[in-house]
């Protein structure tokens, strides 16, 4: 029952990738109307602190993010948010696109981030949800060729379907993790320039820092651990930087921008969908838990 160093200790509301239709708003907002349709960016910065201040508000030590305790979220039939973190949505833009803007954001953020461009080699650890974000992201940004690795063979094949260029299998066990090196150094056919762990182990960082090319980039999106064991003096002698992330910030627009003009197409993520009803939450977390094809379990509200 927690998160890193976020924990339940009372029954609360989950849920942070959302988005719905505005029904009534403050005095004081000017841009935003009840019948708007909007993307919800979910987390409320102090804006007060020099972090607020400096633009990076995702790093705000004060930030109130739904769902993440005790902050309640946004798996409910209505909420309340500043209209400064609600963006009106494009006309060809639907809402359940709107909700997967969080999402997407991540992966817009880690691509900033790494300063991924239309001469970037991106090599992806990992092909789950924010993988498979990510591989969209990378290509929206203009990366030529994308390599990804997974231990799951139906989640590569997800990652082919959208667009990923070589697929490597790969195992859980640390001692093949030298052959996997060469093989995605292989697979890439030229110096790997940015290398992003979507998944966070010993194994993964390590695969990471070794594969990424002298003078190149690892960027750490997955969190799973909170120590980790690495060959970081190797690496750091090739001068290869290390990079995290934490959520994002300043992404809506740019994101909005890639679903209206379908530089991004994030429909075939959404596998499965459910109403909000007790029996359909049940199955949609069932769903979810099961793995398999389920990417992103939507509730239409």
């Amino acid at each position: 029952m927690r998160c890193a160093n976020f924990i339940v200790k009372k029954p609360m509301v989950i849920g942070h990738e959302c988005a719905g239709i505005i029904e009534a708003i403050g005095s004081e907002v000017k841009n935003l109307a009840p019948g708007d349709r909007v993307a919800l960016e979910p987390g409320i910065s102090c804006s007060r602190c020099n972090l607020c201040k400096n633009g990076r508000y995702n790093l705000c030590r004060e930030m109130r993010f739904f769902g993440s305790p005790p902050t309640n979220g946004s798996l409910a039939n209505k909420v309340v948010h500043p209209a400064s973190l609600c963006y009106k949505l494009p006309e060809n833009v639907s809402l359940e696109e709107g909700a997967m803007c969080e999402p997407l954001s991540v992966g817009v953020h880690a691509c900033r981030r790494a300063q991924v461009g239309p001469e970037t080699t991106v090599l992806i650890l990992g092909a789950g949800p924010i993988g498979l974000i990510t591989l969209l992201a990378a290509r929206a940004f203009g990366a030529p060729r994308v390599v990804m690795t997974d231990v799951d063979e139906s989640r590569l094949a997800i990652a082919k379907s959208l667009g990923a260029d070589e697929l490597i299998q790969v195992s859980t066990e640390m001692k093949d993790a030298s052959e996997e090196v060469v093989n995605v150094q292989t697979a890439m056919g030229s110096g790997i320039d940015v290398t992003f762990d979507c998944v966070g182990y010993n194994k993964t960082m390590t695969t990471a820092l070794n594969a990424t090319r002298s003078g190149g980039k690892v960027c750490l999106i997955g969190l799973a651990l909170s120590e980790m064991t690495i060959p970081l003096t190797p690496a750091a002698a090739r001068e290869v930087d290390v990079i995290g992330i934490f959520r994002y910030r300043n992404t809506w627009p740019l994101c909005l921008d890639f679903l209206k003009t379908g530089k991004i197409d994030v429909k075939p993520l959404i596998t499965h969908r459910f109403k909000f009803t007790q029996e359909d939450v049940d199955a949609a977390f069932e769903t979810s838990a099961r793995g398999g094809n389920a990417i992103k379990c939507m509730f239409n509200l």
